[in-house]
């Protein structure tokens, strides 16, 4: 069966085979909670038109991922066309003032634990987690924005935001919150993931704890590897997500240390919302922007044609680096294809996600997925 599904692409180059299929660590399904936003079916739907095969679930849905039930709910569906590993909380009720029962949780399936949204902000509720956490051999996976230096902010420092007089994040907002962990993982022996990073010295601070042996790592989202806060173009919250978008200097960060590993992985971080929720401009609207269905085409674009990065090392992060993050292997049964040389332009009306806030409409890109097969079964296919 395999064979007979890959026999159209073999000897082509501008097909790209990903064995396993493309994973991602950092998606949001919003179910429960928000099924106008996505569903575990829509999401999953989504996912493998994306490339994906596997994705692991954030627990900020209502009610937070908290519980055994809760993780049951998210592994009930096995015929959905992408398999689901969640996540679970941190904290009970993603409140940050007490452990959840990290055991019980990881006994239900989770694979990794985060308040993803929030911020473990007391210091020594975070240590006790990250000495269970390690316990069960489990990575924590930490959003980190100190609330105190974070503010309001809503954006870093640029045009736009002294345009409309925005209030702005200063990047020690993410590198403290960074290094107050790094400090916690020394003591604890913990994995530690840096969510969705945004600053330079983010990747310095996990360059330094990856030569001193700790174990950190961090993800590179497509948003912040492609843009930059300078590339806002007005009040238009499809820009907004957190943390927010970087300056120049922090992209080209972000990009070398995708290239040098320090970075080992990408993620998404796939965050529907209706489009009421992106309706008011920076202040008010809702964090975040759909990823799953250009994530593919935008890391291709920015790291093997603009940076140089090998296809192979370009595949690592999406298959390897992710799976071993939550301590599984790449799937012999399952695989994508990429059509390197599809040349299209982002199209929302041809997602399968529910949500359309994202500032990609319009971009060309050249490589696309083109098949997804999922365990031998195809989960998406478009014109090869």
């Amino acid at each position: 069966m395999t064979n007979d599904l890959l026999r159209p692409f073999e000897g082509n180059p501008r097909y790209l085979v990903v064995p396993g299929g493309l994973r991602d660590v950092h998606v949001h399904f919003r179910d429960p909670g928000v099924p106008e936003a996505e569903t575990r079916v829509t999401g999953a739907t989504a996912a493998a038109a994306g490339g994906f095969t596997c994705v692991t679930t954030m627990p900020n849905t209502t009610p937070a991922g908290d519980s055994p039930e809760w993780l049951r709910e998210q592994l009930e569906d096995a015929s959905l066309p992408c398999r689901i590993a969640p996540s679970a909380c941190i904290t009970r009720r993603r409140l940050g003032r007490e452990v959840a029962d990290l055991e019980a949780l990881a006994a239900a399936g989770a694979v990794a634990f985060t308040d993803d949204g929030a911020f473990v902000d007391d210091a020594h509720v975070m240590e006790e987690a990250m000495r269970r956490a390690a316990k069960l051999g489990k990575p924590v996976m930490q959003h980190a924005v100190v609330p105190a230096l974070l503010g309001a902010g809503v954006m870093r420092d640029c045009a736009v935001a002294r345009r409309f007089n925005l209030p702005v994040m200063p990047p020690e907002a993410e590198t403290e919150a960074v290094r107050r962990d790094i400090a916690i993982c020394r003591t604890t022996g913990c994995a530690l993931h840096i969510q969705h990073i945004s600053c330079a010295g983010t990747v310095e601070l996990i360059r330094a704890a990856q030569r001193e042996g700790l174990p950190v790592t961090g993800e590179a989202t497509p948003h912040h590897l492609l843009l930059s806060c300078d590339d806002i173009p007005d009040d238009d919250a499809n820009w907004k997500m957190a943390p927010p978008l970087g300056c120049r200097e922090d992209v080209a960060a972000i990009r070398a240390g995708v290239k040098d590993g320090t970075l080992g992985l990408f993620a998404t971080d796939h965050a529907p919302h209706p489009a009421a929720k992106k309706a008011g401009g920076f202040r008010t609207s809702a964090n975040g922007i759909i990823g799953l269905e250009t994530a593919a085409a935008i890391t291709w674009q920015v790291m093997v044609v603009e940076e140089r990065m090998s296809p192979k090392d370009w595949i690592a992060r999406w298959t390897t680096g992710p799976a071993s993050l939550i301590g599984e292997t790449p799937d012999p049964d399952s695989f994508t294809v990429i059509d390197t040389q599809a040349n299209r332009a982002v199209d929302p009306d041809s997602f399968k996600s529910k949500s359309r806030n994202m500032p990609f409409t319009g971009m060309r890109f050249a490589a696309w997925p083109v098949l997804t097969v999922l365990r031998g079964h195809v989960t998406s296919k478009t014109t090869a």
